[in-house]
């Protein structure tokens, strides 16, 4: 006969892993504003795909898409002059 058992300690073993760390928590701030442009503009593009395309919409998605570009390079800049120390190129 075999005897079931049960996994509740092999599961809850592994909790503090599920925690994202102070360092994760760090990266997602520094990210969050290309995070919110990234939204933005999906907001923008799930907006214009419910009607005709108008002139409004095609000018809110370009916009966006400017908004999240350059956050995209800030937030690629901000990397670049961490990563070289006494800010050589």
């Amino acid at each position: 006969m075999n005897h079931i058992v049960t996994v509740q300690q092999a599961v809850t073993a592994f909790a503090p892993d599920i925690e994202p760390t102070g360092a994760e928590l760090d990266v997602i701030e520094r990210e969050m504003p290309a995070i919110l442009a990234d939204v933005d503009l999906l907001d923008a593009q799930i907006t214009a795909m419910d009607r005709p395309a108008n002139e409004l919409d095609t000018r809110r998605i370009r916009r966006a898409r400017h908004r999240a570009l350059v956050a995209r390079r800030e937030l690629t800049n901000q990397g670049a002059d961490k990563s070289m120390p006494g800010g050589a190129a």
